[in-house]
């Protein structure tokens, strides 16, 4: 372990999130600096168990959302574990959930019991609908919101919805999470009070894509169809012996790749200098794009391409990806030791600050294995935190 320098070094914040929106922006936030405590049921963030793992509880998904955390076990249904939070929650700057807010007030720590506890609170809410609309109270998970948000629509067709193959709603969401409780914070710098955090999943998601996806109904009345056209024709290019994604973006792209290849011709039969008429005729330039593709290797087509500067890049594999030129380059996926897991590969924070760099200087808990070190700083002797564990109140790893 080494000590944090990111910019939120200082900052307290208890995690009370499980599987992956919130454990993902509380781990953003750990990276940043912040002392995360991951406040755990006594049988574990169900994330525990999902994926390849070599000891049970220590998936691969579920250490790539949980470094730079700390893991106390409680029972909050217990009168005991309660208590421990309560004693928690005046030392935190920060508690982050996503347990529904109904259950959270059934159990005593909605947002006004801990404004009573700790009044420069930043309480944030991760939900899966805003709280003010008839959905308030329904679960929420990825496919659910790629499906409510029309995310599903737009990736496949109004015919035949198809989900993106990533839990993508619940990492654009850990993102947002992240940013607003750092914005939060900074407000409480200038007014000293604390105050409600919520990001509701389906209008984040929502509210992403509608920027090129509303199209035509951007306008009222609409003056269009919705979607976007070019979203729907890029796809990856065959080449002779593989595949390329290659993106020729302005008319001076357009007019190079063509001249480059010998079909200058298609410069005016296409239209390609005007972006209107060459967002209206995308589909025929992709056509004649992929025509074109096949008479050269995917290494031929780099060498042109990035002699024209023109956007490109071959495809990665995901299971190669950890070799992938530049990520390796600037050393991305980290390996690291773990004391029970062994060897594990880590993508590194990608943010840079220039005065206070973000650290992996936790490696992803056991469960409950802070549990004692948390409640002695609370100021639980060992007595009583013998008390709490022999009660299953608190549990330790």
């Amino acid at each position: 372990m080494t000590e944090p320098t990111g910019p939120l070094a200082g900052i307290r914040i208890l995690d009370l999130t499980s599987v992956l929106f919130g454990p993902y922006a509380a781990q953003i936030l750990g990276d940043w600096g912040a002392d995360v405590i991951k406040i755990e049921t006594l049988d574990g963030d169900m994330w525990r168990y999902a994926g390849a793992f070599r000891n049970r509880g220590m998936s691969g998904q579920f250490m790539a959302v949980n470094r730079n955390k700390r893991s106390l076990a409680l029972d909050l249904k217990h009168p005991d574990g309660k208590a421990a939070l309560q004693r928690l929650i005046p030392t935190a700057d920060v508690l982050v959930t996503n347990v529904r807010p109904a259950a959270m007030a059934r159990l005593g720590f909605g947002y006004e019991e801990c404004r009573a506890l700790n009044p420069r609170l930043i309480y944030a809410a991760a939900t899966g609908f805003g709280q003010e609309g008839p959905w308030a109270k329904r679960p929420a998970f990825d496919e659910i919101i790629q499906a409510a948000s029309g995310l599903a629509s737009s990736i496949g067709s109004d015919e035949a919805p198809q989900f993106v193959p990533s839990l993508v709603g619940d990492k654009i969401c850990g993102q947002a999470l992240a940013g607003a409780v750092s914005a939060a914070l900074f407000s409480r710098e200038r007014s000293g009070r604390g105050q409600l955090v919520e990001v509701p999943m389906l209008e984040t998601i929502a509210g992403f894509n509608s920027i090129e996806m509303l199209g035509g109904y951007a306008f009222e009345p609409p003056i269009g169809p919705s979607g976007y056209k070019r979203m729907k024709e890029r796809k990856p290019v065959r080449t002779k012996d593989g595949w390329i994604t290659m993106l020729p973006y302005s008319g001076d792209n357009w007019c190079a790749f063509f001249a480059a290849v010998g079909r200058p011709e298609l410069i005016d039969e296409l239209q390609v200098r005007d972006p209107v008429a060459r967002a209206e005729n995308i589909d025929r330039i992709y056509a004649a794009m992929n025509e074109i593709a096949v008479n050269r290797t995917t290494a031929e087509w780099q060498e042109l391409l990035l002699r024209l500067d023109v956007p490109h890049t071959a495809f990665a594999r995901i299971s190669e990806i950890t070799e992938q030129e530049h990520l390796k380059a600037v050393d991305y996926f980290t390996a690291i030791d773990h004391p029970t897991e062994g060897k594990i590969r880590q993508a590194r924070p990608a943010t840079k600050f220039s005065e206070a760099p973000p650290t992996m200087h936790r490696v992803p808990p056991r469960l409950g294995e802070h549990s004692r070190e948390v409640l002695a700083e609370a100021g639980y002797s060992n007595a009583e935190i013998d008390a709490l564990v022999a009660a299953r109140a608190a549990g330790e790893g």
